[in-house]
């Protein structure tokens, strides 16, 4: 179950406008938090994301799964099923499951959401975009980030 404040920072990014991924991206780090505050591990800095991407889609927020030959069918339906569950909130996953997926993940190393493990990871999936794609994001980011005044 996400924090209130992860729900009440997404709503934010929301009514500005953000996209599903950036509004997605808080329920990441709020995942990210709680690996580093010890309360469960993940095998990789990709699994850390999985479940944030997965919490957001369960929590209503209009991500789409990935496209097809990204990941494997099985992702793609879970992800299907979140998005589901995202538009129907009363269903409910059961406590035993709920129970021993926490203990699998309590079993998991503090490593995946270390400022180098989510380096790494990051300048892996940079590296899998085109130089193009790469340029456009980093000029989307410049047009878009928040200047202080």
């Amino acid at each position: 179950m996400p924090e209130k404040k992860t729900r009440e920072r997404a709503t934010r990014a929301k009514r500005a406008g953000k996209s599903p991924g950036t509004q997605a991206g808080e329920y990441v780090r709020e995942e990210i938090r709680h690996i580093r505050q010890g309360k469960h591990g993940a095998r990789s800095s990709k699994q850390a994301i999985a479940i944030g991407l997965s919490k957001a889609r369960r929590a209503g927020v209009k991500l789409p799964r990935p496209k097809k030959g990204r990941t494997s069918a099985e992702t793609r339906e879970q992800a299907a099923r979140d998005s589901a569950k995202g538009r129907h909130p009363r269903r409910r996953v059961s406590a035993a499951r709920s129970r021993a997926a926490h203990r699998a993940l309590e079993r998991e190393g503090r490593r995946a959401a270390s400022r180098t493990s989510l380096a790494r990871q990051a300048r892996s999936a940079a590296r899998k975009r085109s130089p193009s794609e790469r340029s456009e994001a980093a000029k989307k980011a410049a047009r878009t980030r928040a200047h202080s005044k």
